[in-house]
């Protein structure tokens, strides 16, 4: 798979390229690439933001760099057809945006099917409408105020290279909070008894189906407890099935 952070500060990007999901990805043969959107603007000062039309405060990022850009790395020339999202099977660009969709797990599976995913990062006071208008799709991360899109594509981008076959230990993002609707169970380590708090008896007993059995009650009750919202999303999806 080829993941690119579309920007225009790729310096934030640095640290996590290094990081251990980055690598561990790179050795099983995936890419993961940082695109300076000043790259694909013109003049000497490769500008990529003006001012609003109508007037206002800030600046808003330019759709011509932003088409740009897309062709030079997919192929996929955006302009050709303003309004209507789509391309080759396999790549899809998406824009960081509040006016998109959450991002979710189930987002994240189906990124990690892809050739190609390309992660438009938006800044100031957001990306021209034609731009956005001419992607496969926009998601966000949360309703609240970033500086930019950087750190909202490092978090897509790291939860979708987690799901793919090396990155992680086989069968280890199985059971984590969302991949079935629920929050995690619980989770203790060393020591077994700690500041008078102990470990569930369950746990040490050795016994493989009770410890499933407890795993999948706390999971429900932790799910219950702090994302009920959760819960009545599963019953919803339940009732339209």
């Amino acid at each position: 798979m080829r993941i690119v952070l579309l920007g225009m500060a790729p310096e934030l990007f640095e640290s996590y390229l290094a990081s251990h999901a980055v690598q561990l990805a790179r050795k099983q043969g995936h890419s993961v690439e940082v695109a300076d959107l000043r790259d694909y603007a013109d003049g000497s000062f490769r500008q990529v933001s003006d001012s609003p039309f109508g007037g206002g405060r800030g600046l808003v990022l330019r759709a011509l760099p932003i088409f740009r850009a897309v062709e030079a790395l997919t192929g996929r020339r955006l302009q050709e057809n303003p309004g209507q999202a789509g391309g080759e099977e396999g790549v899809l660009i998406a824009a960081l945006a509040p006016t998109g969709k959450p991002f979710v797990q189930r987002d994240a599976h189906r990124y990690a099917a892809l050739d190609t995913l390309v992660l438009l990062c938006g800044r100031f006071e957001g990306i021209d409408e034609r731009a956005l208008r001419a992607v496969d799709e926009r998601i966000s991360v949360g309703d609240f105020i970033l500086t930019g899109g950087e750190i909202p594509a490092m978090a897509v981008a790291d939860a979708t290279l987690r799901l793919l076959p090396g990155v992680l230990k086989e069968g280890s993002a199985e059971e984590e909070s969302f991949e079935n609707g629920l929050l995690e169970y619980p989770q203790y380590t060393q020591p077994a008894e700690l500041f008078g708090q102990k470990v569930p008896e369950v746990l040490r007993s050795g016994d493989h189906e009770k410890v499933e059995a407890w795993r999948r009650e706390e999971a429900y009750l932790t799910t219950l407890r702090f994302r009920p919202d959760l819960l009545e999303k599963i019953d919803q999806d339940v009732k339209k099935r």
